[in-house]
């Protein structure tokens, strides 16, 4: 392998797994730490708050440039939100995209999404349109014959205890479980072991009033003015390094514990 290049949202970008510099490393730095061999280089030019058509605009045609042997792409999850989703474009763009990629030279790695509902309000809206969203993304993979990591079949992700505060981001739990679990599905790494038991107990109403003061009241602030929480953030890495040069360097360890 010559070179890994991730791109998409903020669940690439690694946002909930910050570094002492106030960047964060998350699923995709883990992931090409351990990929690191001579000549390997690694870029990631994930930004949070991106829809599909911005990571496709402004991150697919940079990332075949750098001629890598695998790109990760995950993205939709913040279209999906949105009222008026047009599923079938969203599949017809991700199988064109894909299609770029490969015809480019690249390995391909999608995502089937967690299961965000059992967090977050609305849940008999927002779980069909995540089941939707991970048939399209297998009927993908399927068809185009590349990497498929599934998220959405992992029950640890369902608990609590590997997200952060805001409910929606990865905490550093979960990206290296991420990691892990994308590891495995190169081949390089055996599977991460289930969780022990089910989900905890979720939090408790006072909390999920607090968390919506917090978290959910911005994020509605900025989608009525036209915001993004990625407005004036750029890619992290956005030239392809080896990861040792990168500014972060390599995480400090393979695995918690």
């Amino acid at each position: 392998m010559t070179g890994f290049v991730a791109i998409g949202d903020s669940f690439t970008e690694g946002v909930g797994d910050p570094l002492p510099d106030g960047t964060f490393r998350g699923w995709a730095d883990l992931v090409a730490a351990e990929l690191c061999s001579p000549g390997f280089g690694y870029a990631n030019l994930a930004v949070r708050g991106r829809r599909f058509d911005d990571v496709v605009t402004r991150q697919v045609e940079a990332a075949i440039a750098m001629g890598p042997s695998l790109v990760s792409i995950s993205g939709g999850g913040n279209d999906a939100l949105w009222r008026g989703f047009d599923l079938a474009a969203m599949r017809d763009r991700l199988d064109q995209v894909v299609a770029r990629l490969r015809a480019s030279g690249a390995d391909v790695l999608l995502f089937r999404f967690p299961d965000m509902s059992v967090r977050l309000p609305l849940p008999r809206v927002l779980r069909p349109r995540i089941v939707a969203m991970n048939d399209l993304v297998t009927e993908v993979a399927e068809r185009r014959g590349v990497y498929l990591v599934d998220l959405f079949g992992d029950r640890a992700l369902d608990g609590h205890e590997l997200w952060s505060a805001d409910r929606l981001h990865l905490n550093p739990l979960g990206h290296r479980r991420v990691a892990d679990q994308v590891l495995a599905t190169l081949g390089r790494a055996a599977p991460p072991p289930p969780p022990p038991g089910p989900p905890g107990t979720g939090p408790a109403p006072l909390a999920d009033l607090r968390w919506a003061s917090a978290y959910l009241a911005p994020w509605l602030r900025r989608r009525l003015t036209g915001r993004s929480s990625g407005d004036g953030i750029l890619p992290k890495h956005p030239v392809m390094t080896s990861v040792f040069e990168s500014p972060s360097g390599p995480p400090p360890d393979r695995r918690p514990g």
